[in-house]
């Protein structure tokens, strides 16, 4: 990993980080001890299914995540293919009905629930952002149907009062902002800016890395949330240049396009303070910006990177991606959704609820679906671990192994992948 040639003053904080992970634990949330992710809500038997498994997906192909949607659609898809090849669920296949998420800022994902609903679906595979999730969860679990997210990383989902029916595969930015943190002290930076837009996802983050800042003896010397919907950012850019921060994180989605052309242009970009990014904007600039422009710009994402035999797999789905950005996690939130049902022998959200913690851990590992669904028609327990390594759910739904990957971009203004850290939550 390229370093900056400044000496470093706290070096050692990353090379703790694996330890610092294992004791990172659920943020806040709607109220204290959510219900178990392996009952219903009330203890009573799950309503039964009809035989036929329906997984939706409400996933962004519009708004200020839709960089992310084609990824993710192709994981879900690829994960329907092999489940299909391999028998699909109770002889039948799997039936998938595709939906919109659009962003926090419609209601686009509260009509696509309705559709889906209308459809029949047990489970539903989105949103990916925590915003828009928090808009439908209680419509989703209070009609009895599974959610599991590949993306959502707000803290106050885990605990959540989801009747036991939310899940997700993507881990809580606890550990995303603990690793963005202890990143930007390990480079050497202790006077710290934060520019976070104003939603559960950023705010929460923003919270998280402030915490590993200031826990690794660095200062927070100026936190800023902003509204993503405004016309222009040059006041809290110029807030920011008044604290004469060392390093800038920046929380941020879309907006990220406008915000980055005013840091430069107010004589804080990329090349005079180092910038650090998140899941949410870590993107390919390579056609937004001038060559160079985000050159040394570093950038965590959660999840570990997809493999080249994966990769391929996903581009026979849709040959145009470019970004693979929680395809794993949105292959393994549909496999799990077909295993738990398989498990559980019934379809119903409740039923397959039940059985989502069971076949995540504790039982004979196995990665590919055709193998864990043997080993269950043989009557094995199992431990399924994914092409985003090994899920296990806490009792509130929530991955208790992750990884977050640490990338860095070139003078294309593309990002390539520097590091990883791993460890439990």
């Amino acid at each position: 990993m390229t370093r900056p040639s400044r000496a470093w003053r706290s070096v050692a904080v990353l090379g703790v980080a694996g330890v610092l992970l294992a004791a990172c634990g659920g943020g806040g949330g709607n109220t204290a001890g959510g219900d178990s992710a392996s009952t219903t809500s009330t203890g009573t038997a799950a309503k039964k299914g009809d035989g036929e498994l329906v997984i939706g997906t409400l996933l962004p192909q519009t708004g200020n995540l839709a960089f992310l949607g084609p990824p993710e659609f192709a994981g879900v898809q690829l994960a329907i293919n092999d489940i299909n090849a391999a028998g699909g669920y109770n002889g039948k296949d799997v039936r998938k009905v595709d939906s919109d998420s659009g962003d926090a800022s419609t209601d686009i994902a509260s009509q696509s629930v309705d559709r889906l609903m209308s459809e029949k679906v047990d489970a539903i595979v989105g949103a990916a952002s925590s915003g828009v999730s928090f808009t439908v969860i209680d419509k989703i679990t209070g009609n009895g149907i599974l959610q599991i997210s590949p993306a959502n990383t707000s803290p106050d989902f885990t605990d959540y009062k989801d009747k036991g029916l939310y899940f997700r595969t993507a881990p809580s930015d606890v550990l995303q902002g603990r690793v963005n943190g202890d990143l930007v002290i390990s480079d050497g930076y202790l006077n710290v800016g934060i520019l976070a837009l104003d939603d559960p996802y950023g705010t929460g983050l923003a919270d998280n890395v402030e915490k590993a800042v200031t826990d690794g003896g660095g200062t927070v010397v100026e936190k800023s949330i902003y509204d993503p919907k405004a016309a222009n950012f040059s006041a809290e850019v110029t807030k920011m240049k008044a604290a004469n921060p060392e390093a800038i994180v920046l929380i941020g989605f879309d907006e990220t396009k406008k915000i980055i052309p005013e840091l430069i242009a107010q004589g804080i970009g990329p090349d005079k303070v180092p910038l650090y990014l998140v899941d949410g904007n870590l993107a390919d600039y390579s056609k937004d910006f001038k060559p160079g422009t985000m050159k040394g710009a570093k950038g965590t994402l959660p999840g570990a990177q997809a493999d080249q035999t994966f990769r391929k797999r996903l581009l026979e789905v849709d040959p145009k991606l470019t970004d693979f950005s929680y395809a794993p996690e949105s292959y393994d939130a549909t496999i799990l959704v077909a295993l738990a049902a398989t498990a559980a022998g019934d379809d119903s959200g409740e039923s397959i609820a039940s059985k989502m913690v069971d076949v995540s851990k504790g039982g004979e590992k196995c990665t590919e679906y055709a193998d864990c669904l043997k080993l269950l028609q043989d009557g094995t327990d199992i431990d399924y671990d994914g092409k985003s390594g090994p899920i296990e759910f806490s009792d509130k739904g929530d991955p208790t192994e992750a990884t977050i990957g640490i990338y860095q971009y070139g003078e294309d203004n593309k990002y390539t992948n520097v590091d990883f850290k791993s460890g439990k939550i």
